[in-house]
């Protein structure tokens, strides 16, 4: 078996972290959802269940990827009380790692895709019904689809083939910091733009009477859900950097300045979107569509459209590659500690694998398309639902349950772990919250997303 590496430095485990949390929620999902909940008043409680809800799962999957120094297939194995059955819990967090690569490769080649599309010049001139035919056309030719597919798949193993140091580490530190640029100067043209002050006032002035149209309860919910799928917490997909590092750093504190970047990166892409909506008339909570069919016309209405679109999709093609990255690493980790194998074998043989896993999603939208499941939808929409409403909430319940109860690690044991070293430490005084009302809060979640979806339809 290879010496498991280390991270070379406390920045790359933040950013190579940050960077699996940081993804398409951020960029895509929270404008659209921000725009149809009433802007600001939704944003305001988004931060607040980041705080209440994120930051204390996070310290615990840490927690347990540090003192375990396991990937999280084998971690609950090295920390469970003897004769107790957590372990089984972690084939399940692999197995959801593998089907949110499953469709989340399709959907970054989508990114990687529109680079060119907009470096081209091929929405010059086009009307807003034939930008959107352009997504549709390219949806429905599976030749392209799975080409991109498998661009996004080659790159992301190609880093990880290089090792945790060479590869990942310094992968993961470029694209965030190359993200962050780009978002500024992004950001910079948005506010710039002509009438961008109404979009600006929309964004960052709570309005809770256009709240309460929409149902305060509903509002809080969906800011609730936002903020605990953002993170990508549940899966062990951050346990595992906690694996890598040293006993430096107490484990809130990290956490803490991961949430920080990511929530950052989510409320730069709002400075993004919602003055360049409003500055040309654009409803900003129209769904993804926004993403592939509104905003290319917004570009080509700008001086230098094409220069702003392409960066626009280099930066959407970040986000998603960080996420890749990282979830990659994750699932050659499980094969080199279940199966004992070197980091190239570890690669090569998840390499096929996940190219197999994902033909469905980008074959669902043309050849595959036929087949969908009543009350969730396509091939994509089921590996979503399988993601998002079930293995995220209830994998996070899990981590929570693990660290809190005397029939798992227990919370004594927990908060040592995740205190250990300089920093923001754990506060021992919620210790009845995490352990009675954060697990009712998600079973919460993940019932009323079941509501949502069959019974509220």
């Amino acid at each position: 078996m290879e010496k498991r590496e280390n991270f070379k430095s406390r920045i790359g485990f933040i950013m190579t972290s940050a960077g699996c949390a940081i993804g398409l929620g951020n960029v895509w999902r929270f404008p659209f959802i921000t725009g149809q909940y009433g802007g600001a008043a939704f944003v305001l409680f988004y931060l607040i269940f980041l705080l209440l809800l994120g930051l204390p799962i996070m310290a615990m999957e840490f927690a347990v990827g540090r003192a375990s120094g396991k990937s999280s297939v084998r971690s609950f194995h090295a920390l469970e009380p003897s004769g107790s059955k957590w372990h089984i819990f972690g084939y399940a967090a692999a197995a959801g790692n593998y089907v949110l690569m499953a469709f989340y490769t399709t959907v970054a080649g989508w990114m990687l895709a529109y680079i060119f599309k907009s470096a081209k010049g091929l929405f010059s001139g086009m009307t807003p019904d034939e930008v959107s035919a352009v997504f549709g056309n390219m949806l429905a030719n599976p030749a392209e689809q799975v080409t991109w597919m498998v661009i996004v798949v080659v790159i992301g193993f190609a880093i990880c083939m290089r090792g945790l140091k060479g590869g990942v580490e310094k992968a993961s530190t470029f694209i965030m910091t190359s993200l962050l640029f780009l978002m500024l100067v992004l950001v910079v043209r948005a506010v710039t733009l002509p009438g961008a002050g109404s979009g600006l006032a929309f964004y960052l002035k709570p309005d809770f009477g256009k709240m309460a149209q929409s149902g305060i309860g509903e509002v809080i919910f969906a800011a609730m859900g936002q903020s605990f799928f953002t993170l990508s917490l549940g899966i062990g997909s951050l346990a595992i950097f906690g694996s890598y590092i040293g006993k430096e750093k107490a484990l809130t504190g990290e956490a803490v300045s991961i949430i920080s970047l990511d929530t950052f990166v989510a409320l730069m892409a709002g400075f993004i979107i919602f003055p360049t909506c409003f500055a040309f008339g654009v409803n900003p909570g129209q769904g993804p569509g926004l993403i592939f069919a509104t905003l290319p016309n917004i570009f080509n209405a700008m001086h230098f459209g094409r220069v702003w679109g392409t960066l626009f999709f280099v930066f959407m093609s970040f986000a998603s590659l960080s996420t890749v990255i990282a979830v990659f690493e994750n699932i050659i980790a499980y094969a080199m500690d279940m199966a004992g194998w070197s980091r190239r074998k570890a690669v090569l043989v998840n390499l096929v694998l996940v190219l197999l896993l994902s033909l469905p999603c980008a074959l669902g939208f043309n050849l595959w398309s036929a087949v969908t499941v009543p009350g969730i939808g396509n091939i994509q929409d089921v590996e979503d639902f399988l993601v998002s409403n079930n293995l995220l909430p209830l994998g996070s319940l899990i981590y929570l349950l693990f660290c809190t109860t005397r029939y798992g690690w227990g919370f004594d044991k927990f908060v040592t772990e995740a205190n250990t070293g300089s920093g923001i430490k754990f506060p021992k005084a919620i210790r009845f919250y995490v352990t009675w009302i954060l697990p009712l809060i998600i079973i919460g979640i993940w019932v009323t997303g079941y509501v949502q979806k069959f019974i509220l339809k």
